[in-house]
């Protein structure tokens, strides 16, 4: 099992963080998923075997959010997938 902390930009309220925990916990091999919309990070706990940061990465996006996998403080430059 590995663990990911996704940087999530473009969440504005709960309906936001749903999307994204929705979205990433659709994946097979995604077992546990924790979003926070205060800090707008994503922890991801995934089997490498299944999956990669790059498909945690994917499934963000397509939900219509931004992602940075670095540590760094989340920006909202992106415009959220539930919100506008």
């Amino acid at each position: 099992m590995q663990n990911q902390t996704l940087n999530v930009t473009g969440m504005t309220c709960d309906g936001c963080s749903s999307n994204v925990a929705k979205a990433l916990k659709a994946i097979p091999g995604v077992h546990d998923v924790v979003v926070s919309l205060s800090t707008g990070e994503a922890a991801v706990r995934y089997d490498e075997q299944l999956t990669s940061p790059d498909q945690l990465k994917s499934a963000v996006k397509g939900a219509g959010y931004g992602v940075d996998m670095a540590k760094a403080p989340s920006s909202h430059q992106s415009k959220g997938g539930c919100c506008g």
